[in-house]
């Protein structure tokens, strides 16, 4: 009689036993998953503001990751010149400018 058992025992675990194929295909959609929800629009992201940088030039008017406005009165390697009101300039790094507005915005926003 236990030799019945046994045979059962092993018909029950080869049905358990899982397909090497079938699960190396679930992990390679989980890697394309991933990469379509998670690494592709970060990466166009980042290439977005690399170009934005890169065009930054005097008399834009910006955004900063802070919040602050300002207008771009001098640009050099790693650093730009914000003028954020009469007579006060601050000097910041090119990676912190979050936006590049349209023309004509600062004088806008001082009337609000």
């Amino acid at each position: 009689m236990s030799f019945f058992i046994s045979d059962a025992a092993a018909a029950a675990d080869s049905a358990q036993q899982a397909d090497p194929m079938t699960s190396l295909i679930f992990f390679g959609g989980m890697i394309l998953i991933f990469y379509f929800i998670l690494i592709r629009p970060q990466s166009k992201r980042a290439k977005e503001h690399r170009e934005l940088v890169a065009g930054i030039s005097k008399g834009d008017e910006v955004i900063t990751n802070g919040g602050i406005l300002g207008k771009i009165t001098d640009v050099s390697e790693q650093y730009v010149t914000l003028e954020v009101a009469d007579n006060v300039e601050m000097k910041i790094q090119k990676s912190a400018v979050a936006t590049v507005l349209p023309k004509g915005s600062l004088k806008a926003a001082q009337k609000d």
